[in-house]
């Protein structure tokens, strides 16, 4: 499907329970060029909508469902083969990192806070399409023997990272689930990027990163930190312990290709 500024050529499914609200967003979704919007009311109903036609593009759900939460729709979602790569916008008020967290390690294209306007709306639809369409003005020539280690105890993460991986062509991508692993990992094999997490059990991605600085053979090589975490300390202490850049869970699929494409460029 061709990215097109008009989004005419989306599917969206919204899991919205409030009728006022579906109407809301649909009405956004329709002055947006949308031409096509399923509505369900519960997380069950929207899983049965994508397991029986598998055409609805996007999923934009609330958080708070009758029988289910958004994350544990969206988390139900990577759990099946056929629905890990399904876009997912979630809408919600809330603002506590507990509940948020499960929905930003999901690999979730971005979370659109209420109140909202069509702009915002429209940002998180563009982020969801930059997500389905691999890049076109990509030299594949140039990326395709990149050795990437990839650095983060979430699966779902590691899938949604892969799989924007593999649209730039780059498929020699080797998985570590902390810090310690990657150590370990990095003592035997030669690397040409890093991508990690911050969060992760054993040793983090700051500790993590200053190993690769002060102790590592290959001090030299990009490290692109991509994370859910809000703390500007801790995000300076990592920046001080020589990350290439940061990005935010969620992300846009074209920001992450850009600060690859930064890092390795540096």
């Amino acid at each position: 499907m061709a990215l097109t500024t008009s989004l005419a050529d989306l599917s969206v499914l919204l899991v919205e329970p409030s009728h006022m609200q579906a109407a809301l967003v649909s009405r956004m979704l329709e002055h947006q060029g949308v031409r096509k919007t399923t509505v369900v009311e519960t997380a069950s109903a929207a899983l049965s909508a994508l397991r029986a036609e598998n055409k609805f593009v996007i999923v934009i759900s609330s958080l708070y469902l009758p029988d289910l939460a958004g994350t544990e729709l969206v988390a139900a979602m990577r759990a099946e083969r056929e629905l890990e790569t399904v876009p997912f916008i979630l809408v919600s008020s809330e603002t506590r990192p507990q509940v948020l967290e499960p929905v930003r390690q999901s690999g979730a294209c971005s979370i659109v806070a209420k109140p909202f306007n069509e702009q915002q709306l429209s940002r998180a639809l563009y982020a969801a399409a930059d997500y389905l369409n691999p890049p076109e003005d990509i030299d594949v020539a140039e990326i395709e023997n990149l050795r990437v280690l990839l650095v983060d105890d979430s699966m779902a993460s590691r899938r949604h990272l892969r799989r924007l991986l593999s649209e730039l062509g780059i498929e020699r991508i080797t998985e570590a689930v902390n810090g310690k692993e990657a150590v370990d990992l990095l003592q035997q094999t030669m690397v040409d990027l890093v991508i990690t997490d911050y969060n992760m059990p054993e040793m983090d991605g700051r500790e993590l990163t200053e190993y690769i600085r002060t102790q590592s053979w290959q001090a030299e090589v990009p490290v692109l930190m991509v994370t859910s975490e809000q703390n500007m300390g801790r995000l300076a202490a990592v920046e001080r312990a020589g990350v290439s850049a940061i990005c935010d869970k969620p992300f846009e699929a074209g920001s992450i290709r850009r600060l690859i494409s930064d890092a390795l460029t540096r």
